[in-house]
């Protein structure tokens, strides 16, 4: 494990396109098939990561307070599932199934997504406005496995909640952090 933080996409950017299969239902994804009403939350994460391990029941949560509230939501695995097996599509299956997850899961197989993304660690998260602009990108919470601090979401949420509230988000955003992406040699 190597702690990695974020590159931080830049504001403004859009979303980058992606066509990827869901591991779940099978069909084929994209953001504009997935985004809601208000937006789109993009994650990062793998089955693997202690640190996505640390926040994967909240970001249950998260889904089933804003998905009904016009947010569409799709986790992406992007490591090196020939390395990392426990990331591929069983994996893939049993984390989305522990821990309540009700949105698309897709596997980056070729990886290109994550990098026109700059995802760099798992968790990772990036969250666009319904003209998928990105508007936040960065961590969760302050909490990490061990810190103490609250694994509420409450960076996260409050950049949901403004959103929805058509209210700006602050560009004062810290970054994520948690295990690097393992990219393919």
């Amino acid at each position: 494990m190597s702690l990695t933080y974020s590159a931080m996409l830049q504001l403004n950017a859009a979303a980058p396109h992606f066509k990827l299969r869901d591991v779940i239902t099978d069909q084929v994804i994209s953001p504009e098939h997935i985004k809601g009403e208000h937006g789109l939350l993009v994650m990062f994460v793998c089955n693997h990561c202690p640190y996505v391990k640390h926040v994967e029941d909240e970001i249950g949560k998260i889904a089933g307070e804003y998905l009904s509230r016009g947010i569409g939501m799709v986790a992406i695995t992007s490591n090196d599932i020939v390395k990392y097996p426990d990331d591929g599509p069983e994996g893939m299956k049993d984390q989305a199934r522990r821990a309540s997850w009700n949105f698309p899961y897709l596997l980056d197989e070729t990886q290109e997504v994550a990098k026109a993304y700059k995802a760099e660690c798992t968790p990772d998260f990036f969250l666009f406005d319904k003209s998928l602009k990105c508007i936040y990108r960065g961590r969760m919470d302050g909490s990490s496995p061990g810190n103490g601090q609250p694994n509420d979401g409450a960076d996260l949420r409050q950049a949901l909640d403004r959103l929805i509230a058509g209210q700006p988000i602050p560009e004062d955003q810290k970054p994520s952090m948690g295990c690097n992406i393992k990219w393919r040699s």
